[in-house]
Parts: structure tokens; C-alpha cells; sequence
């Protein structure tokens, strides 16, 4: 029954991202207006994140990242959905510019394994998409709360000649993608989630201490895996730039304090390249170093309308 739903919405979805591009961006910039103007959930976490991230910013230049971040971030939403559910060589057409492939193919080639970071910046479905098409592919992902919801995914995220293995965050998943790495696989993270608690470090990010996973950094320097950041940066309307960049050593550091800084450095580092692009919707630091939950800065924007 999960999978009939799944294929319905997915039905529902590919109806949607088919529509003309401009009809979209229009209706995403109409739910843009709506969470700004009714205060919706997305607009108070990305106002709090700002505040948060950019204190000494003038209320007014923040409050028009806000207003910039919740256009970037419904466009990317309806976006997506054309990603989900177009081909996936028609999607690639969209990045019409490529930086760093030499610096992806040698880490390749070198058989060491490779492990592929990519922020919540720019489209990281399109990029999912690129790697796919350029190799085997191993995703860490963490499921969603509903079945449906990840029998969705699984769908979408699939390509036809199943190059991209998607693998769930925990315990035997883990134990997979080391296999995998030390076969000289590549692997994708998303490296600034908040993780559960003790499986993270606390490091500094945008100023502020960040639960930071330490996945990352202990199967870098357990597999001795390259690691590249790679993200698909938007330049215009259904318009993308591929970078890949390769990641500070000390991300591979045995001291975690040491690779969680880095690895926190490097994506604030890219998030500051154009902060509309980066998902500020994202609760990103509701765990303090006391783990005391009066200190979860988004505490009275719960049960707001």
C-alpha cells in the first residue's frame, strides 16, 4: 500500500514539475509572499537563523536575505520537483558551467575511495544527479518520520540504470559505506546536519557552537577516502555551476575538535559565497554545549501560527 501511495504522489509531483517554468516560479513566489506575510514556519526559523548567524547585520539588509531566502528557497522547492521527475540527462543540461571534474575524476582514479560533501547550498538534487551520471554512487540519507515519505524518495532519487545506492544513517549503513570506501567507492554526505545526540562534536559555525557530526571526519580518516565539497551553485533562472573543491586535511583529523571545525569552516565558507542560496530553514543549532533545552533559540517560535 506504501508504494501505491508512493506512486500516486509521485504521479501528483511529475504533474506539478512538468508545468512551464515561469507558471512555477510565479507560484513559488506567491508561497514566498504567504510564509513572510502569515509568518509561517519557514520565514520564523530562516528570521531566527539570521539573527543568529548575522547579528551585527542592519535589520533592514537581513530582513531582505530573509525575504531573498524564502524566494531562492520555494523556487528550489518546485524546482526540485521538475528535477524528481524529468529525465535526468534533460536536468543535466542545466549546469552550463563545470569546475573541478579533473580534481573528481583523479580522486577516482587514485582508488582510495572518495567521499563527496555537499552543503544545503545551491541544488544538491541536481548534483546527486551529476555524480550519478558520472559514477557509482552511494547516498547517506536520514529517513523521513513517515514510510511514505521515504518510499517517495527512494523513487525519485533512483536513476534507471541504478548507479545511486541510497543508504539509511545508521548503524549497519555506516558499516556499508566504510566497506564501500575502503573499496575505493564514492559516497555522498550531507555534511551540516545536526546529528543525534553523542554522535557530534560542537564546533563553531557562523559564530556559534553548531552540533556538528563527526561521521564525516572518522570515515576519512578511518578509510583514508579523499574528501571534495561539491555543490551546484545557481546562476540564473534553471541555470547551474558545478564546482567541486577539495576539502581542508585537517577534515580527516583523528582530534574530532579539529575536523568538525574544519568541516564547519569550509561549509560556512561556501554558504557565505551568496547566503540566499543556503537552506537557513534548517533548525540548525537547537542543541547548546549544556544540552540544556531552554537554550533552543527557536523554543518560542514553536506553536506559533
Amino acid at each position: 500500500m506504501t508504494d501505491a501511495f508512493a506512486r500516486l504522489l509521485y504521479l501528483v509531483a511529475s504533474a506539478i514539475g512538468r508545468l512551464p517554468w515561469p507558471l512555477l516560479r510565479a507560484l513559488a513566489d506567491a508561497i514566498a509572499w504567504l510564509w513572510r506575510r502569515s509568518g509561517g514556519r519557514e520565514s520564523r526559523v530562516a528570521g531566527r537563523n539570521l539573527e543568529l548567524a548575522y547579528p551585527d547585520m542592519p535589520a533592514a539588509e537581513r530582513e531582505a536575505l530573509q525575504r531573498a531566502i524564502l524566494r531562492t528557497t520555494a523556487r528550489q522547492t518546485l524546482e526540485t520537483l521538475r528535477l524528481w521527475t524529468r529525465p535526468h540527462a534533460e536536468n543535466l543540461r542545466m549546469i552550463r558551467e563545470a569546475q573541478g571534474v579533473a580534481l573528481f575524476d583523479a580522486a577516482i582514479a587514485a582508488g582510495r575511495g572518495v567521499i563527496v560533501a555537499a552543503p544545503h547550498y545551491g541544488n544538491w538534487e541536481l548534483l546527486n544527479q551529476w555524480l550519478a551520471a558520472h559514477t557509482e554512487l552511494a547516498i547517506l540519507y536520514r529517513p523521513p518520520d513517515s514510510a511514505l515519505g521515504e518510499a517517495f524518495l527512494r523513487r525519485v532519487r533512483a536513476d534507471g540504470d541504478d548507479r545511486v545506492v541510497q543508504i539509511r544513517a545508521e548503524a549497519a549503513g555506516i558499516r556499508q559505506l566504510f566497506k564501500r570506501l575502503r573499496d575505493g567507492g564514492v559516497t555522498g554526505i550531507l555534511p551540516d546536519q545536526q546529528p543525534k545526540k553523542g554522535d557530534g562534536e560542537f564546533a563553531d559555525f557562523f559564530g556559534r557552537p553548531a552540533y556538528t557530526m563527526t561521521l564525516l571526519p572518522r570515515l576519512a580518516e578511518r578509510s583514508g577516502a579523499a574528501v571534495l565539497f561539491a555543490y551546484c551553485e545557481r546562476i540564473g533562472d534553471l541555470a547551474f555551476a558545478l564546482r567541486i573543491e577539495p576539502a581542508p586535511a585537517e577534515i580527516a583529523s583523528d582530534d574530532t575538535m579539529v575536523a568538525t571545525a574544519a568541516l564547519n569552516a569550509a561549509v560556512e565558507r561556501i554558504a557565505r559565497r551568496d547566503p540566499a542560496q543556503y537552506q537557513w530553514t534548517y533548525k540548525r543549532y537547537t542543541l547548546h554545549p549544556s544540552m540544556n533545552p531552554y537554550f533552543n533559540p527557536y523554543r518560542d517560535l514553536e506553536g506559533r501560527a
